[in-house]
């Protein structure tokens, strides 16, 4: 295979992602594993005064995704009533098996009156997570509404249940409109930018990192415009082939060939926001050995073709 000319665009641009940690492929637990995920949680819940914010699964649309755990205490309660668990499960399932459909940041209230809403987190043109929050009001709550509620939920409860369900209800953050949408939108940067951060943690090498794999890793970045085997990256990192087949896999969860792949896409993808690089001098310049296997491998991983993926790049900048 032979490498685009030195000098031109896309050697430059080869160069400068050489230097940067690549973006491929995403998945949930990758982003659920971050370190800094509950530190931003926890940073958000105290700056914006809503209860509740949570990273669930693309699939998960049959349970409650792990709503009623923490956020509102008034939720919490809600749950311990079958009427209330009801209703509150069939406004979290609306809105998760909605927002994969729709792929959109989506608005809902509940039946007590709370407002909660979902952001899908993308990779692409994939879905692989939603965050989901809210629990609050919009607008100051009344006695009115509140003995409307009690009266759905209270059946079977008790006196007891209902004086501290009335305590709890009013001491819901009330959030005007214009800060809500502000902070939906504050959720929606950070979605956009999630997988980014996910990718960038998981292809970095840890000081824990086997050197075999650290070393293959740089031996594939530095060469990735060649067609490489792994008979190659065995002779560079000295280790036999059934140990660092092992070792490769456990550090980074997929094989030496799939990961090149990843890799390989990752840098497409960067090149491909260049507008005037042609995609043949792409699929050279990432080490695809045709534009068969680079359509086939960009869309597998990518969820759009490369077309497809170089126009909605596009029509986010323009936005």
């Amino acid at each position: 295979m032979k490498p685009p000319p030195r000098g031109n665009k896309a050697s430059d641009l080869v160069a400068k992602t050489m230097e940067e940690p690549h973006q491929v492929a995403s998945s949930f637990d990758e982003l659920a594993n971050l370190p800094f995920l509950q530190k931003y949680v926890d940073a958000f819940l105290l700056a914006t005064g809503i209860p509740f914010l949570k990273l669930v699964p693309p699939e998960e649309t049959k349970s409650s995704g792990g709503f009623e755990k923490g956020g509102n205490p008034f939720c919490s309660l809600v749950i311990s009533s079958l009427t209330g668990c009801k209703g509150c499960l069939q406004t979290q399932q609306k809105l998760l098996r909605n927002t994969p459909r729709k792929l959109e940041p989506l608005h809902s209230h509940c039946f007590v009156g709370l407002s909660v809403f979902s952001i899908p987190v993308m990779d692409g043109a994939r879905h692989i997570a939603t965050l989901v929050s809210g629990q609050v009001f919009l607008r100051k709550p009344s006695e009115r509404d509140f003995e409307r509620v009690a009266s759905r939920l209270s059946v079977g409860m008790g006196r007891g249940w209902v004086k501290k369900a009335r305590k709890i209800y009013f001491q819901t953050p009330i959030v005007p409109v214009e800060k809500f949408l502000a902070i939906t939108e504050l959720i929606g940067d950070f979605a956009e930018h999630l997988p980014e951060k996910a990718l960038r943690h998981s292809m970095a090498s840890s000081t824990t990192e086997h050197r075999a794999v650290s070393s293959a890793k740089k031996y594939i970045q530095e060469h990735l415009d060649e067609p490489l085997s792994l008979n190659q990256v065995l002779r560079h990192v000295n280790v036999s082939r059934f140990h660092f087949c092992k070792i490769f896999k456990k550090c980074t969860g997929v094989t030496l060939t799939e990961y090149m792949t990843r890799v390989r896409v990752a840098r497409a993808k960067t090149l491909l926001q260049e507008p005037s690089l042609r995609v043949s001098d792409i699929v050279f310049a990432a080490g695809f050995g045709s534009i068969a296997q680079f359509n086939n491998m960009f869309k597998r991983l990518v969820g759009m073709s490369p077309t497809e993926y170089r126009a909605a790049r596009r029509n986010q900048a323009l936005c």
